[in-house]
């Protein structure tokens, strides 16, 4: 019997527990009851509730790493029928099981990680790769470009490792709430350049900072939220008066943004899929992303590129410049067909 590792549900809502809470509830539909069990922290308020799987309250909720080595690890030592289900690039020594490992940032890019805590991190995530890569039943991660660089750096064979896209469509549900224009008033429709994501090195805000000073007369909105480690060095310092931080909005307020901004803006120079200009396109926003890592895999030609490394471009020059249609790429990718996937993985394991 599969076992998933609810622990996303006690997590903030990013990509990869987006990726995990839509293609659970998937799972929740296409399986019978008792076939599946989801464990999550027994002190999370409200509880998830599920139809056909089998919720486990285990515990309360503690720091990720400890939950996973000492209560998790520790369940599944009484519990021997389980397997493990684990979405979040995180694998139990003792119980390899169905692994989902979205991208091996911290492999690829060591000179991000510069403090001692930065590179205490690095280190775990390393740790967790080999573990993945050398023990786990079954590897899936939701990119060609990311399985052809696990299987590189890890000498595993590419056949080994499943492809389970992401996915847009939890957007269709989301009202627009266009009360956030009125918090931030130097943002007028149509007119400025959106960007979403953690503030972390990888998302390279610092592009679009540079940009800006060399574009006073064009406004730029960043949305989202520091992290613990690998912090914009950029963000420390006197920002031009054309960039304006919005800090974590929610999905409501994002989903305006999206939809009256001049263009959304994406410049990572990593990016394991890139789930935020998805988003975006499907908000009808024109869509500018780095021609780097996943990038062009997910978006094909149906967005406007950029140079990572160089910010000597006009941006309103490159929207002129004729793309795809979003429809046809927006049709492409479903969690339904994700989840089905995956249960079919499940099933065969």
């Amino acid at each position: 019997m599969v076992l998933i590792n609810g622990y996303f549900h006690a997590r903030p809502l990013t990509g990869i527990e987006r990726y995990a809470l839509e293609i659970t509830r998937r799972l929740d539909a296409l399986s019978r009851p008792g076939e599946i069990a989801i464990i999550v922290p027994g002190d999370l308020s409200p509880l998830p509730s599920y139809q056909n799987l089998s919720l486990i309250p285990y515990k309360k909720k503690i720091p990720h790493i400890l939950w996973q080595m000492f209560y998790l690890q520790g369940f599944l030592l009484r519990h021997r029928q389980y397997q493990i289900l684990d979405f979040g690039n995180t694998c139990l020594p003792l119980f390899p099981g169905i692994i989902f490992l979205h991208d091996i940032y911290c492999e690829v890019f060591p000179q991000d990680f510069t403090s001692l805590r930065d590179r205490l991190v690095r280190l775990y995530n390393r740790s967790q790769y080999r573990l993945i890569t050398r023990r786990a039943r079954q590897v899936a991660t939701v990119s060609y470009f990311t399985r052809n660089q696990i299987a590189e750096r890890f000498s595993v064979d590419p056949s080994r490792i499943k492809v389970i896209y992401s996915s847009h469509e939890h957007f269709n549900q989301v009202q627009p709430d266009y009360s956030v224009f009125d918090s931030f008033p130097a943002l007028s429709k149509g007119s400025y350049y959106f960007s979403l994501g953690s503030y972390s090195k990888r998302k390279n805000l610092g592009w679009i900072i540079r940009h800006a000073r060399a574009y006073p007369d064009r406004t730029f909105a960043l949305s989202g939220t520091s992290i613990a480690t690998t912090g914009v060095r950029e963000l420390d310092g006197e920002l031009p008066p054309n960039v304006i931080l919005l800090g974590y909005l929610n999905d409501s307020q994002v989903k305006a943004l999206m939809t009256e901004c001049r263009a959304f803006i994406l410049p990572s120079y990593y990016e394991g899929f890139g789930l935020t200009p998805l988003e975006a396109l499907s908000c009808g926003a024109p869509t500018i992303v780095a021609r780097a890592a996943s990038l062009p895999e997910i978006f094909g030609d149906h967005a406007h590129y950029i140079d990572p490394y160089n910010t000597d471009i006009d941006l309103e020059a490159l929207l002129a410049e004729p793309v795809e249609s979003p429809l046809a790429l927006l049709a492409k990718y479903s969690y339904d067909t994700s989840a089905r996937m995956v249960y079919d993985m499940i099933k065969e394991t």
